[in-house]
């Protein structure tokens, strides 16, 4: 079975590979759309699918990454920290191919996720009216 998913980080996006252990299934096409969504600055649009995808896929951490760079883009901290410690701990870890096709394991990339967020480095956008 191989499945898709994105998280995006700054600008690299990245698609999920099936982990060594049984993945969980996002619906792959939300979760695409909340990145575009993501990259083209809307936010709330982004928030909005992501939040159901993770009702449905609460362990997720490609679409927990992205529901923290959601949160974290629109000056969230908190709420971004707390989905991005979800996502490192989650019991179903991915490989995440980057755009550069690097893998990358979920929890490196949800521990590389929090420097960047205590950084500064997810500046609150700008929201476009979706």
């Amino acid at each position: 079975m191989f499945m898709i998913t994105t998280a995006a980080v700054a600008m690299l996006m990245t698609s999920a590979q099936p982990a060594q252990t049984t993945p969980v299934e996002p619906n792959t096409e939300a979760a695409t759309l909340a990145s575009d969504s993501l990259t083209q600055g809307r936010t709330i649009s982004a928030i909005a699918k992501l939040e159901k995808q993770v009702a449905r896929a609460p362990q997720d951490p490609a679409l927990l990454i992205n529901l923290g760079i959601a949160h974290a883009q629109q000056g969230d901290a908190e709420k971004a920290q707390a989905l991005f410690e979800r996502a490192l701990v989650s019991p179903e870890p991915l490989d995440l191919e980057t755009a550069d096709g690097d893998l990358i394991d979920s929890r490196r990339l949800a521990r590389k996720a929090m420097r960047m967020l205590a950084r500064g480095e997810f500046t609150p956008r700008l929201t476009r009216r979706d």
